[in-house]
């Protein structure tokens, strides 16, 4: 992380992605460096080993379209993994929906899951006392290793960029056990970079994923902190495209509350792949 007077920027490929305020706490875990800061625009905001998480006004726009696609199309809800999230957003968006049974959050640094609950409340919301969300402060490679198989109707992963603590995350290995822990009707969905700054491996992570699960499609959106701002998720299923077309009642009943998905964005949103990235996917 590069701070320059009141900035505080993210530095990738020659390009500052900053904004200005001020850093509250820092630390290194044993895992990584870890960064919360308090800015202008957006609030209070976390970083990790120097690269934007979240940021309180802007987390919205991330954590829904991540968890709104998987969850509004998985044939049942009952019980939910997520790898990662340990700033609580993704599993309080999977906990809005009422037909959940269980979540189980691995995540591997409980460090960022005790600064987010202390700098960060209200990202993880009342998720946090939930008696459906089974923290558990493990590797989450390995957890998705030894779950059984069909245990899981949405694995949804919330991680770093795929370096440091988060690289085993991105690899066939890790795929395959997670197409082998989902049940038939479930939804896999990952967050997939962004097409501009992480180009290769934007690319790479969904050419795997569709060698292993039978439909896979990457998801486009905006989530202006990041770099270049252009981000994506990609979903995967075993029986059909089943991510493309979300529940109709539940829809209805999540995008109420919904700052940024809704069923119309969710529809624009799978088919804006540029033709640079449809080119090289064929």
């Amino acid at each position: 992380m590069k701070q320059t007077e009141s900035w505080i920027d993210e530095c990738h490929q020659g390009v500052r992605y900053g904004l200005k305020g001020h850093t509250i706490h820092e630390e290194n875990s044993g895992f990584q460096q870890i960064t919360i800061i308090e800015s202008q625009r957006y609030g209070k905001g976390l970083l990790l080993d120097g690269c934007w998480m979240t940021a309180e006004l802007q987390e919205k726009q991330y954590h829904e379209c991540l968890v709104h696609p998987a969850l509004c199309s998985a044939a049942e809800l009952k019980k939910i993994l997520i790898i990662g999230g340990g700033d609580g957003g993704t599993a309080r968006e999977c906990l809005r929906h009422k037909e959940v049974q269980q979540v189980d959050l691995v995540e591997i640094d409980s460090r960022v899951v005790e600064l987010s609950k202390e700098y960060l409340p209200q990202i993880g919301g009342n998720a946090w006392e939930d008696p459906r969300l089974k923290l558990n402060i493990n590797d989450g490679v390995e957890w998705v290793a030894k779950s059984t198989k069909s245990s899981y109707d949405v694995v949804l992963v919330d991680s770093s960029d795929p370096s440091g603590p988060s690289e085993g995350l991105f690899n066939e290995s890790f795929f395959k056990h997670c197409h082998r822990i989902l049940r038939s009707g479930g939804v896999f969905g990952i967050q997939s970079e962004s097409p501009e700054s992480f180009h290769q491996i934007h690319i790479d992570i969904i050419r795997l994923i569709r060698e292993i699960f039978e439909y896979a499609d990457p998801l486009y959106g905006h989530v202006p902190m990041y770099p270049s701002g252009w981000w994506s998720w990609t979903f995967a299923a075993k029986d059909g495209s089943r991510y493309l077309n979300p529940y109709p009642n539940r829809a209805k009943e999540i995008s109420k509350e919904c700052e940024i998905w809704s069923t119309r964005w969710q529809k624009g949103a799978f088919e804006s792949m540029p033709a640079f990235i449809e080119r090289e996917l064929n």
